[in-house]
């Protein structure tokens, strides 16, 4: 009885601690236009369903989930089924196709942010922006700037810093290609805020960034505007920031999403491009 009860408390011990080692390493998901093509504007891509999305710990959502996301209350409530939209772990990165039919309000409802804001855990911050804000709306384009500011100069603690963004507004940071040579959008007339005209993401934001990465912390900013031409896109700037994309285009099989891996007490993150197909064979046990 004694050695049942010993060999008993070993098997518990091992479980434990397996338990505990699993529970050191967090998984990310990063999908981009993972839209479905012919579907009245209120899927996503089938095999983004499919996906078995309970073993990540966040899902990050880099815009265009659906092609008519917010044009039907219905839809949003399809897309927070899948995503759940409430966790502190999931963020949504407005694209156009969610943004253009307004209702924002619903993105709001259903998450319990602004379209736009940061949030820090296990030592990650995460920036999430509306590139959809335009001059127009000046009150709210200067709010998310003031936001994005804030957390710039004000991040210590953090090891990461990591910009979650829709379109590409990249254009002329320095050692980057240009983004029409990768993603979908090449916004050059973004601004970032309203003071100017000449207020776009090189001029701005990334001389924050770079700030931020002089102090020691990693900066990551990431797109999803892609997949109608590359797939992927990884790149650091002259200034060691790094650049990551990728998108869905309808069924083709080359589609690839992110994962990231984050070793909790080493504060270490790494990431990787994962084939959408060969993800769901792996799951699957293919």
């Amino acid at each position: 009885m004694r050695l049942l009860n010993k060999s008993l408390v070993i098997v518990l011990f091992l479980f434990m601690g397996v338990t505990l080692q699993a529970q050191d390493t967090i998984q990310y998901l990063f999908v981009g236009h993972c839209y479905q093509r012919g579907s009245h504007g209120t899927k996503v891509d089938y095999r983004i369903e499919q996906l078995d999305k309970s073993v990540y710990q966040g899902i990050w959502l880099g815009g265009d989930v659906c092609s008519e996301a917010m044009l039907e209350y219905s839809t949003v409530k399809y897309i927070d089924s899948l995503f759940n939209l409430g966790s502190p772990e999931t963020h949504w990165a407005l694209g156009n196709h969610d943004a253009r039919n307004g209702n924002w309000e619903w993105y709001s409802e259903f998450t319990g942010q602004k379209t736009y804001y940061a949030v820090s855990t296990h030592g990650i911050t995460r920036i999430v922006m509306n590139t959809n804000i335009v001059p127009v709306n000046c009150e709210m384009l200067n709010d998310e700037y003031r936001m994005i500011s804030n957390v710039c100069d004000t991040i210590s603690k953090s090891r990461y810093l990591i910009l979650l963004m829709h379109h590409g507004i990249w254009l002329d940071v320095p050692g980057l290609p240009s983004p029409n040579l990768y993603a979908q959008s090449n916004l050059k007339y973004w601004n970032a805020n309203c003071d100017s005209v000449n207020t776009q993401f090189n001029k701005t934001i990334y001389p924050k960034l770079v700030a931020v990465k002089n102090r020691g912390i990693e900066v990551i900013c990431i797109l999803g505007d892609m997949g109608s031409g590359p797939k992927k896109f990884e790149r650091d700037s002259d200034d060691g920031i790094h650049f990551l994309g990728c998108g869905l285009y309808y069924n083709e099989p080359d589609n690839n999403v992110l994962t990231f891996t984050y070793s909790i007490p080493e504060q270490k993150l790494s990431w990787q491009f994962d084939n959408l197909d060969s993800l769901l064979n792996v799951q699957g046990g293919q």
